[in-house]
């Protein structure tokens, strides 16, 4: 009888167990069964029971880094169409080319774009570019440039790269290609990233051949790669916290008797929540450049990703990247496939807001209560400038509504629904789509009508007669510029 009751362990095709039927205890009889019967269904009965003791993920709402988010979300249309326009050397556009990056723009493609553009008169401009042969304005006709304090703008961002921030933006790149098992990273990726991390345009033929001891360009199936330089730099060490370990308000400075989790204000968690978090944070520290083990454990393997991802967020000027984009990195870093449950299951770390049609994720201890930066990065100066430069175009608008001279694009609840507006647009990449369509070469100067060509050609004829009526509006009101030296393309 003593093999009775390993009698379920038989050669015959075991069903599949159902692992809510399956109760395992602690007991070191039961244990000493499970260890002498190592057939799959059992295997499996483990991991699944392993699952459920991490607490289901449930989001907590934090408004103040919601507001953050909302703020982001108001002017990713300009910084969508400055990265346009700065990709190109003379920092313009023919408005029927970039009526073909609607897609990456965020527009419908049923939606006209001259009125988005003249949303921000302090920014970009109209003007007829002049041809050989002297045309009226029309759409083959208009570009789209870029206004004296904007370019003023971009002028002064690209001296702050190129001078002082330098080192800084090498080492960030040099940190993520580290952060691989192979010591190597596909341009294409990065480029998710780049806007977060402060990178120009052009970063891979400016930024990165100036650093040849840190990495070099090879060729892979994913196409052009960084890789480190050989022999290898040394790999850094983890950035430092931006919170100091203890609270200013503790009396005494003195080592807590019991385990203590840090959570931002006004957020409670459930007694097995809390529980495990306390464990997770009991386990030693991963260095996020350092793959692990082959036998590490599920638990080892979460805290290296939150190591990741970590070490990604406080490199950001924000402090802050959509969910999307590290998503991208999931092969590349060893993320799991469930990141988004894994962000949301350590509120002490990162909080996910789903304000926008995107899900932010930001770096908790970067913020205060009030979601300020703790340290501010120099390079939020030109996002400051670029939102002093949008509300100033905003008086504009309404002083010129006031003045009975309401410029294209504008209705009587235009600014009042202007953030409604710009949360129903369409939401694209930053700089992954750019790289990766067809229409769009790697240099952004070749264009090619595959993106048109997939329409009907009765409804691109509605759509250039509708974007035809904003044009011809606009220089009725006179807010298309003569002339210029510029030439359409």
């Amino acid at each position: 009888m003593a093999t009775s009751s390993l009698s379920f362990i038989s050669p015959q095709p075991v069903p599949p167990i159902d692992p809510r039927r399956v109760h395992l205890s602690n007991s070191p009889k039961s244990v000493t069964k499970l260890a002498i019967s190592p057939t799959p269904a059992i295997r499996c009965t483990l991991a699944a029971a392993a699952a459920k003791s991490i607490p289901p993920p449930k989001l907590v709402r934090c408004p103040a880094l919601d507001r953050q988010a909302a703020r982001a979300n108001r002017i990713r249309f300009v910084r969508k169409l400055l990265t346009l326009l700065l990709s190109k050397s003379r920092h313009f556009l023919p408005l029927r080319v970039l009526r073909r990056c609607h897609r990456f723009l965020g527009i419908p493609r049923r939606r006209p774009l001259v009125p988005f553009v003249l949303r921000y008169p302090t920014i970009f401009c109209l003007f007829q570019a002049p041809t050989s042969n002297p045309l009226s304005p029309s759409l083959y006709t208009i570009a789209v440039g870029l206004t004296p304090a904007a370019e003023a703008l971009a002028a002064d961002l690209a001296a702050l790269r190129a001078t002082e921030l330098a080192p800084r933006l090498a080492a960030n790149i040099h940190r993520l290609v580290l952060m691989t098992p192979d010591r190597s990273l596909p341009v294409s990726k990065i480029a998710h990233l780049a806007p977060d991390l402060g990178l120009a345009m052009d970063f891979r033929a400016t930024l990165c051949p100036r650093h040849p001891d840190l990495f070099t360009y090879v060729n892979t199936s994913q196409g052009h790669a960084l890789q480190l330089a050989d022999p290898p730099p040394p790999p850094p060490p983890p950035l430092p916290p931006f919170c100091p370990t203890a609270p200013a308000d503790r009396l005494i400075d003195r080592p807590r008797r019991f385990p203590h989790l840090q959570l931002r204000s006004g957020l409670n968690l459930r007694r097995a929540h809390r529980d495990y978090l306390l464990r997770f944070h009991s386990l030693p520290e991963v260095s996020p450049f350092e793959p692990l083990d082959e036998g590490a454990s599920l638990e080892m393997a979460e805290r290296r990703a939150c190591a990741v991802v970590r070490e990604v967020l406080a490199m950001t000027v924000e402090k802050r990247t959509l969910v999307d984009h590290l998503t991208h990195f999931r092969r590349d870093f060893g993320l799991p496939n469930r990141l988004r449950a894994m962000l949301v299951r350590h509120p002490e770390l990162f909080y996910v807001s789903i304000k926008g049609l995107r899900h932010s994720v930001f770096l908790v201890e970067a913020f205060d209560d009030d979601g300020r930066l703790v340290v501010k990065d120099d390079m939020l100066v030109a996002r400051d400038r670029l939102e002093q430069l949008v509300r100033e175009g905003k008086r504009m608008r309404r002083a010129k509504k006031k003045g009975l001279l309401a410029p294209a694009g504008d209705s009587e609840d235009d600014d009042e629904d202007e953030d409604e507006e710009d949360d129903s647009l369409e939401v694209d990449d930053e700089f992954g789509d750019l790289l990766e369509d067809a229409s769009i070469g790697l240099d952004w100067e070749e264009v090619s009508d595959r993106s048109e060509s997939k329409g009907n050609n009765a409804e691109d004829a509605e759509l250039d007669a509708m974007e035809e009526f904003w044009v011809k509006k606009a220089v009725a009101e006179g807010l298309v510029d003569g002339g210029s030296e510029l030439d359409a393309w």
